[in-house]
């Protein structure tokens, strides 16, 4: 214990388990977890939520760890890996979130992680707006959404987000701290607003985006999904001011 006291923080080793909600991402969830740097990263854990496709085998045969969520809904996928992750015997010091369409830079986690590792912050969003985006990768609806839900919260919580993005990493004492709890699209938002709340450390850092490797977006590419995002995004921030 002394020992461990004596040792910078920036050389110990932090255990980082990484979380893929997946729908329908047979032509892509393997590019993901095989991209994901092995070295940095114990468990790839891969949450299947209701796919149709090839998603679970593909995911498996990529070397990812595949649970199964059976009710529809972002967050709640998120959460199913959450409640795997913080049961094992021996948790992650560190969860990191990114989609599994190939729109994430998976090579990109190892900056991530650096302000956790480095300076000890507890949370870090990989944040689209300060990165280089493919043309295409984000729909305008999507851009203006972002815009809207960060101004909303520099108004009413006076702290600053450029994006809401997918691509992050949270202490898991953090995560714990903060008792997610929303099961469709206002997790990201939750998670942010809750940080801020609870006054625990963040920071943005730039990463960059892509279109989606095959498929089509759950939110983006339906009218109904693009509507309801909005909404519980919009209603999330609010509630919890």
């Amino acid at each position: 214990m002394i020992l461990s006291l004596l040792i910078p923080h920036y050389l110990r080793r932090v255990v980082v388990d990484v979380i893929i909600p997946a729908y329908n991402e047979e032509g892509t969830i393997g590019k993901v977890v095989r991209d994901i740097d092995r070295n940095l990263v114990r468990h790839v854990v891969v949450v299947n939520n209701t796919s149709t496709d090839n998603t679970v085998e593909v995911a498996k045969s990529a070397g990812a760890l595949v649970l199964h969520q059976n009710k529809r809904g972002y967050g709640r996928t998120c959460l199913t890996g959450i409640d795997h992750v913080s049961a094992l015997k021996a948790p992650p010091d560190v969860v990191a979130f990114m989609d599994g369409d190939y729109s994430d830079f998976p090579g990109e986690l190892k900056d991530i992680l650096a302000p956790i590792r480095e300076e000890n912050i507890d949370m870090v969003i990989g944040s689209r707006a300060l990165g280089q985006r493919e043309k295409g990768s984000m729909t305008p609806q999507q851009r203006f959404g972002n815009w809207l839900a960060t101004a909303m919260i520099r108004v009413i919580y006076r702290k600053k987000y450029t994006d809401l993005g997918p691509f992050r990493a949270i202490k898991l004492s953090a995560l714990q701290q903060i008792n997610m709890q929303d099961q469709t699209y206002g997790w990201t938002v939750e998670m942010q607003v809750k940080v801020i709340k609870q006054g625990l450390s963040y920071i943005e850092i730039p990463v960059d985006y892509r279109r989606r490797g095959a498929g089509q977006s759950k939110v983006a590419g339906t009218l109904k999904g693009t509507i309801f995002a909005g909404w519980k995004i919009i209603t999330t921030i609010l509630r919890y001011c």
